[in-house]
């Protein structure tokens, strides 16, 4: 049993991590750090110690930290518990530069611990699918992929850290490392980056819209997201020598997760007939049937890396390759020209 602490009990952690962390065997939720709050009084933690600070955190015997706390706070709190001989999960983005990334993934290797980010959307039915027919060649060699990460949220939210004018602030460091990590996974690193990073709604501070072109030898993957998209564009739209896949809605797993549901319930990830994705071959369209998934499987994998039984799956390189994205597509948008990957 490997015992987890959490730092940070806002949004993430109490949507994503703790209630995630809880349903995979072999993890004990052990502490949580929340500064403020009424975690403590939460019935569905009466067995969890909420204490107020890392330092406290520390001197309990926890085995890893998951941090899910402000983009600015990541490199400090891991870069504390790495030296204090703690394996080590970050929400992302990684880090706000990718100079604390590598600076993190430097250490992590000194003090040989684990070092992950928490790339929970790799395990989304959609996703899954998608990999499935692009591994089974169902649609030949890909040509043009795109995908969305569309919401409808014109107020501002006042005093929100993601909308204040700060590092690692705005919509594309929030959603971005999600759609570059998919596409990495599907496709590598690109070639080349063309990125158009923006602001849409009155009066933001930060980006709340892009469009990221990753430039491929024969491909085009277009990453696109706003907050002003009342008619959600498709989350995936993949075009191949021997056919197109396009499928809409988003997973299931985040409002189960909201409404108070836990991994593992039936039905945890189904997509409903009227949501399967369409492949469109020659032969015609059929519906392709969403194969469930769940977060959990992230965890699990980190348990077993951290027990040395498998590799792990979101490895800091691929978390470094994901903060050169970030960066090179701002330096992109703001320089109005492609340009080259750079490792």
């Amino acid at each position: 049993m490997l015992n987890v602490g959490l730092v940070g009990f806002g949004f993430a952690g109490k949507v994503f991590h703790a209630p995630v962390i809880r349903a995979v065997e072999g993890l004990r939720l052990t502490t949580i750090v929340q500064r403020s709050g009424g975690g403590a009084s939460d019935p569905h933690y009466a067995d969890v110690d909420f204490v107020p600070s890392v330092d406290e955190l520390l001197t309990r015997t926890v085995d890893l930290v998951v941090i899910a706390t402000p983009n600015t706070s990541h490199h400090p709190i891991a870069q504390q518990c790495l030296l204090a001989g703690r394996h080590v999960v970050i929400d992302k983005p990684f880090a706000p530069t990718l100079a604390e990334a590598q600076a993190l993934v430097a250490l992590a290797k000194t003090q040989r611990r684990v070092l992950s980010v928490y790339q929970n959307r790799r395990y989304v039915g959609d996703f899954v699918t998608l990999q499935r027919l692009v591994a089974d060649g169902t649609l030949g060699r890909i040509v043009a992929y795109e995908s969305h990460f569309d919401r409808f949220r014109p107020a501002l939210k006042p005093g929100a850290w993601r909308e204040r004018p700060e590092p690692g602030a705005g919509v594309w460091f929030d959603l971005g490392p999600h759609l570059l990590d998919q596409a990495f996974v599907l496709f590598g690193t690109p070639r080349a980056v063309a990125a158009d990073v923006r602001t849409e709604r009155d009066g933001a501070a930060v980006d709340d819209a892009f469009d990221v072109t990753l430039h491929y030898a024969n491909l085009r993957a277009v990453l696109r997201a706003s907050m002003l998209a009342a008619a959600p564009g498709p989350s995936f739209a993949v075009h191949g020598t021997a056919g197109s896949f396009i499928k809409y809605g988003v997973d299931a797993q985040e409002a189960a997760l909201k409404a108070g549901r836990t991994p593992g319930e039936p039905d945890w990830d189904a997509d409903p007939p009227a949501l399967y994705g369409t492949l469109t071959t020659p032969e015609g369209a059929r519906p392709v049937p969403t194969i469930p998934s769940s977060y959990a499987r992230y965890y699990e994998n980190v348990r077993d890396a951290v027990r040395g039984t498998a590799p792990l799956a979101v490895t800091p390189e691929q978390a470094l390759d994901v903060m050169r994205g970030l960066e090179l597509a701002v330096a992109s948008s703001q320089q109005r020209r492609v340009l080259p990957w750079t490792s």
